[in-house]
């Protein structure tokens, strides 16, 4: 087989259903599909390679991993929490600073995923304080954490 009946193997691959509806490597394989391809066309290891077989495979598998995180990140939205780190935030209006240090909140929500996809949030669990505050009586106000700044109660 010659290296232009190979390119035409892997061009063909670009009609091909993807295996899973997220995937976000926009690789439109189907992996069996495309190994299938591979074996009857004899097409060589470094064109399979450029073409798209080896980056369906990787890309179900990264999905498989992402989709499990993010499962159980999901599932501990409206646990109570307790902060067990210093925090300090400076956004409660008339209030300079609150040291969120031993407070007890509720995660209201996982901010790790938009519109499906997974993003690289810094703090991705949204915590809802409520202070009372001198003057004002009770505050409520939402922080930004990470998973190691506070211990579930």
């Amino acid at each position: 087989m010659n290296s232009s009946s190979a390119l035409r193997a892997g061009a063909m691959t670009s009609s091909m259903v993807s295996v899973s509806p997220n995937c976000y490597c926009n690789c439109n394989c189907s992996s069996t599909t495309m190994m299938h391809m591979r074996k009857t066309t004899k097409m060589p290891l470094s064109v399979a390679m450029k073409s798209k077989v080896v980056r369906g495979v990787r890309c179900e598998v990264a999905i498989n991993a992402v989709e499990e995180s993010t499962t159980s990140a999901e599932a501990k939205v409206g646990a109570r929490v307790k902060v067990k780190v210093g925090v300090k935030v400076y956004h409660v209006p008339k209030v300079p600073e609150i040291d969120l240090t031993g407070m007890e909140g509720e995660i209201k929500q996982y901010v790790g995923l938009w519109n499906g996809k997974r993003i690289s949030a810094n703090l991705p669990y949204k915590v809802q304080f409520v202070t009372d505050v001198q003057g004002r009586g009770p505050v409520k106000f939402f922080a930004h954490l990470k998973e190691d700044e506070f211990d579930y109660i």
